[in-house]
């Protein structure tokens, strides 16, 4: 169980630092190249919350579910 827990604690903090890593580098990025802040800002977004159902489309099909990929698209 402390295993478990600690596991998930170190897991959390690990996103978190790789979230503001990716949201540094972008805004890095963005200024390089001279493209407005809020469509790296979005473009993040966009990608955030369409990464949860990519990841769960190719795993079912993957364990040889592709119905479940489907529905995921379907359903949209």
């Amino acid at each position: 169980m402390i295993k478990a827990i600690v596991l998930i604690l170190i897991g959390f903090a690990l996103l978190i630092k790789g979230a503001d890593f990716l949201v540094e580098g972008s805004s890095k990025i963005s200024k390089r190249f001279h493209i407005p802040e809020i469509i790296i800002g979005l473009t993040i977004v966009s990608i955030g919350t369409s990464m949860p159902e990519l990841f769960v489309s190719i795993t079912s099909a993957l364990e040889g579910y592709p119905d479940m990929a489907i529905g995921n698209v379907l359903r949209k």
